[in-house]
């Protein structure tokens, strides 16, 4: 496992100091991390499309059937209540500030992976070998010369609720968990950064859903690379990963109180995908995830726990995490 992620490392700051063009993969805990030139990626394996950088066809498109099914069949409450619960033990006792907690949710679907990645309107887009397919809308880090950004989503609301722009902005615990990922990320930014700053602090983004409008409150933290960094994306990712958006601060003790609650194996979910074109570094946290596994289709969806949250809430956040993003389907049932 150390000498895969010790490869990436290598490989990624050799690729980023000649600008050599690639694409990678790093998985939640690191142990699986994959990396290609762009020039090596086999379209019919992999598909991306990262903000408008793509390996996709121009115009492919692989046509919707008229009726979409798309069900989800969460787990009981009373077992996502015992996950909630030990993470409450733990932000109790101290041990922690901040846990993101996830599940797995069994999906069924009439659209093959490919379909989903390709109707999807999500600015971060992957399909990895039919194995899972990623439409996420969250930034991890972007590089343009020597500013890098990162852009943190924590907190999430219905659109349709009254006020939804102020309920979420004004809710205490919302406020409170989002000021906490603000700060772990600038701590993070500064072992990579000489300067940090935050550049937003919790503006609104809209996310479609095929049945509704998510509202979910973002962060902008930016930060100057040293004059050396010399194109090191390895090592910059291994200090800065895994994200602090889906993990909880203090990072350390929290990726324990994870493993003790969740007890299942988020593979990709949660990692980072990304690419350099030579120029530009762009990646994205790999969230609203549907992974294949043996002949179940499974949605991995999760939030943050703080003291203050309500597990019927949080679980009800979860739920509303499972869904596909179209904004028409006019035939479908979900």
């Amino acid at each position: 496992m150390e000498n895969a992620a010790g490869d990436f490392t290598e490989k990624l700051n050799e690729w980023g100091k000649a600008k050599t063009p690639f694409f990678f993969l790093v998985d939640y805990q690191f142990r699986k991390p994959l990396a290609w030139k762009l020039s090596d990626i086999d379209s019919n394996e992999i598909l991306f499309n990262l903000n408008g950088f793509t390996n996709d066809a121009p115009g492919f498109s692989d046509d919707l059937p008229e009726h979409i099914r798309f069900d989800k069949h969460p787990l009981a409450f009373k077992d996502y209540q015992s996950k909630f619960d030990c993470v409450l033990h733990h932000l109790n006792a101290g041990n922690s500030f901040l846990v993101n907690l996830s599940v797995p949710t069994p999906v069924e679907t009439n659209l093959t992976l490919k379909q989903i990645f390709r109707h999807s309107e999500a600015p971060y887009r992957l399909l990895f070998k039919n194995r899972f397919v990623c439409f996420s809308p969250e930034i991890f880090v972007r590089i343009r010369g020597n500013r890098i950004a990162s852009f943190p989503m924590k907190g999430t609301i219905d659109a349709s609720v009254p006020n939804a722009e102020q309920v979420i902005l004004s809710d205490y615990k919302e406020a409170a968990e989002h000021a906490t990922i603000v700060d772990l990320i600038r701590n993070d930014m500064s072992m990579v950064a000489e300067k940090v700053w935050v550049e937003r602090y919790r503006y609104i983004d809209r996310i479609q859903a095929s049945d509704k409008t998510l509202l979910q409150v973002s962060s902008e933290i930016a930060g100057t690379l040293p004059t050396g960094f010399d194109g090191q994306y390895g090592d910059l990712l291994k200090k800065l990963l895994p994200a602090g958006s889906i993990t909880g601060a203090p990072k350390p003790r929290t990726l324990e109180i994870i493993q003790e609650a969740e007890q299942y194996n988020r593979g990709y979910y949660t990692g980072v995908m990304g690419y350099f074109d030579g120029e530009n570094f762009e990646s994205a946290v790999m969230i609203r995830f549907i992974e294949q596994q043996d002949q179940q289709l499974v949605f991995k969806s999760g939030g943050g726990i703080t003291a203050l949250s309500n597990a019927k809430s949080e679980f009800q956040e979860v739920i509303d995490k499972v869904y596909l993003p179209f904004s028409h389907a006019p035939h479908a049932v979900l």
